[in-house]
């Protein structure tokens, strides 16, 4: 299946600050872990990726394409500076005028699991390293995978 989504960069930038300002030590590899927790939360129950991003399996986590990209960007800096070549430090809050309430829940849940918490799901390991995670490989772990699986099919689906 085509990523049925679209990268929304804007609302990713948002999405960078909150976490960042949400947890301690804001790594790059931890925001990128919390945000999979998040999308594939909210994949489950509300049927969209908070940011419309696309996943790559890396070494040690799956990492938000678009969202890496935004991490690495000068241009991005205008909001947050990055220390240490990984920790990202917000230069001011985040726009929550982006999210939908079920937004903000999923960003909230996944930035309170613990590291370990983070590192239990490793179904994004079934592809090679450095390839793009399928949708379906996301939604395989879902208990009503084939409906989700149905939704994201429909020609209607808004892109």
């Amino acid at each position: 299946m085509k990523h049925p989504f679209v990268f929304n960069t804007e609302k990713a930038i948002e999405v960078i600050l909150y976490i960042a300002a949400s947890i301690e030590q804001p790594s790059f590899h931890r925001i990128c872990k919390i945000m999979y927790f998040a999308d594939k939360q909210h994949l489950e129950k509300y049927g969209r990726f908070i940011c419309g991003d696309s996943y790559i399996a890396m070494k040690n986590a799956p990492v938000p394409s678009g969202m890496y990209k935004l991490l690495k960007n000068v241009d991005a800096k205008q909001v947050f500076i990055v220390e240490d070549e990984f920790l990202v430090h917000p230069l001011r809050a985040a726009h929550l005028d982006y999210f939908s309430e079920s937004d903000l829940e999923c960003l909230k849940q996944a930035s309170q699991l613990s590291f370990q918490e983070l590192s239990k799901d490793l179904s994004w390991q079934s592809v090679g390293e450095n390839d793009y995670i399928n949708i379906e490989q996301i939604v395989a772990s879902f208990s009503d995978a084939d409906s989700l699986l149905d939704y994201l099919c429909e020609p209607c689906y808004p892109l």
